[in-house]
């Protein structure tokens, strides 16, 4: 599995989604911006991510970091540094 698959997943399962992931192929850093995380908490909002990739969660993907955010969330993100 590389990083350019788990897009193309989480792609297909959130239409309405930009995604970005890199990894090494074993550790995966993926943020993924969505309308549909509006009103849902950040709980919620991995667990729709995490249904994206199906099995792939427990077979070919070690470890994935999730940063999720509405739109406005991540315009707002912008503006702050980490």
């Amino acid at each position: 599995m590389d990083s350019d698959q788990i897009k193309s997943m989480i792609e297909a399962g959130m239409p309405d989604a930009q995604v970005q992931v890199e990894g090494d192929g074993s550790h995966f850093q993926a943020l993924v911006i969505c309308d549909s995380f509006a009103g849902k908490n950040m709980v919620q909002q991995h667990q729709m991510v995490y249904q994206t990739l199906g099995d792939a969660m427990k077979e070919a993907i070690h470890a994935l970091s999730l940063r999720t955010l509405t739109p406005e969330g991540w315009e707002e993100a912008k503006k702050r540094p980490f």
